[in-house]
């Protein structure tokens, strides 16, 4: 595709943007119908159909209250895979035929604009999640995001915004949240179990590379600018967007433009479990220092921040991939996916009635769902995930300079450093997300 030809599939996109930025969405109560009703079938739009869509839809599918309307991704192939994959879904599972015909598009506005669909699933590479929520709420639509929230904090801060704006529903993608060993673990930190904790372990990726690798053409089937969307020009790579015979991850998620390495990946995942078990979901710390890191060929680990109340959290390799360690003056407890290790005389404790219980969802789709229909905020609230991405955006900004530095977390912004600052946003996100970026 020439620059010509990429120019003006850019401006098209950014008059669709500004035509439903300019829509004023009429609430439900108005036109008669409500929120939803206990009884109603809620309609859902996925935005992004790769390797993990299939996946959480899979799980949204299983609630058997939901009804999969259309689905967006500027990778055509992408697309025609996944309604196959739900038609053989149903006939296999439902041993029926779906009730309608899944609609598919290339730009993922004209999903928006049906009105028909009350949520939206977006799963889609780092960097077009702010843009794609902010338009969905301004639409009228829940949102099911997936994690990290944000490629920085800025984009994530306006997503919260935009989700209480526009009364929107929005759980994140976080779903050890919803899961019973990390929700014990956190409580037996939260009351005091452990004794007094002074440090978190997170063992979790790298930054982010640099740009790295050899262009490659861009095939037929892939809506390129699109797929690019509020970035700078980029060639493409077939690793960044796969191949339908390709069984890896995408790695996207390495790079810079569009993820923020493992840190953001598997960390969104693990930092979330160390903020929620320090009782920390709606601030982050103060100091965040990389000076003590170590370099090799594999791996770049050593960052230390630093909490108000003096507690430390370390992302650091202790010999556990995707695990947090919490230590406390009576004990340590490692967590992850694979493993629950508290001291012996913890292992079959009971909590008190006294103490602090947790939110104890089915499951973390179902309590998104529940939470449509209450309007009460789910587990892993947009703002909990904000912070979490928060978290791990400001780690990368750390180790991209090289020093400490000292974070607000209630300004969310580094003090006196206006370098530091300059990497809390990006450019383009803000035309794509319908915002004057002046305003």
């Amino acid at each position: 595709m020439n620059e010509m030809n990429k120019t003006a599939d850019r401006r098209r996109f950014l008059k669709q943007a500004a035509a439903i930025s300019s829509v004023f969405i009429v609430p439900r109560h108005v036109l008669g119908r409500g929120f939803l009703a206990p009884s109603d079938v809620i309609q859902i739009g996925i935005i992004g159909t790769g390797k993990q869509s299939e996946g959480i839809f899979k799980r949204f599918l299983e609630t058997k209250q939901t009804r999969l309307l259309a689905v967006a991704d500027p990778n055509k192939l992408k697309v025609n895979r996944f309604v196959d994959w739900h038609k053989q879904y149903y006939a296999e599972t439902v041993k029926e035929q779906p009730h309608n015909e899944v609609a598919t598009y290339e730009n993922y506005l004209e999903l928006l604009a049906r009105k028909d669909i009350d949520a939206v699933a977006i799963i889609t590479p780092d960097h077009w999640h702010a843009a794609m929520a902010i338009q969905a709420a301004r639409a009228g639509k829940d949102i099911y995001g997936e994690k990290p929230l944000s490629l920085t904090v800025k984009e994530g801060r306006a997503m919260v915004d935009a989700v209480r704006k526009y009364n929107r529903i929005f759980q994140t993608g976080s779903m050890q949240r919803s899961w019973p060993n990390f929700r014990k673990a956190c409580e037996l930190v939260r009351n005091g179990y452990l004794g007094e904790i002074k440090e978190v372990l997170v063992n979790v990726g790298n930054p982010p590379l640099s740009i790295d690798y050899e262009v490659e053409p861009t095939p037929e089937f892939i809506n390129w600018p699109l797929w690019l969307g509020p970035n700078d020009p980029q060639g493409y790579h077939h690793f960044l967007s796969p191949r339908l015979e390709d069984t890896f991850w995408a790695k996207w998620r390495d790079y810079k433009p569009f993820g923020g390495g493992g840190m953001t990946d598997w960390g969104a995942h693990m930092f979330d479990i160390a903020q929620w078990g320090l009782g920390m979901d709606h601030t982050g710390p103060d100091l965040i220092d990389p000076t003590a890191q170590t370099k090799t060929n594999k791996e770049i680990r050593g960052l230390v921040f630093t909490y108000k109340n003096g507690i430390t959290m370390k992302h650091t390799n202790f010999g556990k991939n995707n695990t947090v360690r919490f230590i406390g003056k009576e004990g340590q407890m490692d967590i992850s996916r694979s493993e629950f290790e508290v001291p012996e005389n913890l292992k079959n404790i009971s909590l008190k009635s006294t103490d602090i219980k947790l939110p104890a969802p089915v499951n973390h789709y179902l309590d998104f769902i529940h939470s449509m229909r209450s309007r009460i905020k789910p587990i892993c609230d947009v703002e909990t995930g904000h912070r979490t991405a928060s978290v791990c955006n400001v780690g990368n900004i750390a180790y991209q300079l090289g020093r400490p530095l000292k974070w607000n977390p209630k300004k969310e912004k580094f003090k006196n450093d206006d370098e530091a600052n300059s990497l809390l946003t990006r450019k383009h996100w803000e035309r794509y997300a319908g915002i004057d970026p002046m305003s």
